[in-house]
């Protein structure tokens, strides 16, 4: 399972290894124990978003780049862990034969069916 806070201290900790900054230097402008910042770098606890405001106000760095970029590390994630439907037996793909205007499966979404023709 894909754990929103690893990534996102995998992504803090890549920032500050860059920046050629060390734990101790980033706690202490942000504010923060050493011990916390490290147990977040290492994605053992959720960070508040006051305190990824003031880890990304020491890196220097927005807050929305580094959401950004633990979206997108995110969905590359996703994408890995996602089957290909090459891979999924016949049986189990939805029936493409029978469908609505719009592509949508009347026998998986019966109530969107009775929406499109309403």
């Amino acid at each position: 399972m894909i754990l929103l806070r690893q990534l996102l201290g995998d992504v803090l900790r890549r920032l500050r290894v860059r920046q050629g900054r060390t734990l101790r230097e980033v706690s202490t402008l942000a504010r923060v124990s050493l011990g916390y910042l490290s147990e977040v770098e290492r994605g053992q606890k959720e960070a508040s978003s006051e305190l990824l405001a003031s880890i990304c106000g020491a890196l220097g760095v927005p807050l929305s780049q580094v959401l950004r970029e633990v979206s997108d590390q995110f969905a590359l994630a996703e994408l890995q862990a996602a089957p290909v439907l090459a891979d999924v037996p016949e049986h189990e793909r939805l029936p493409l034969a029978e469908t609505v205007p719009g592509g949508i499966s009347d026998s998986v979404f019966p109530e969107v069916k009775d929406m499109v023709a309403a």
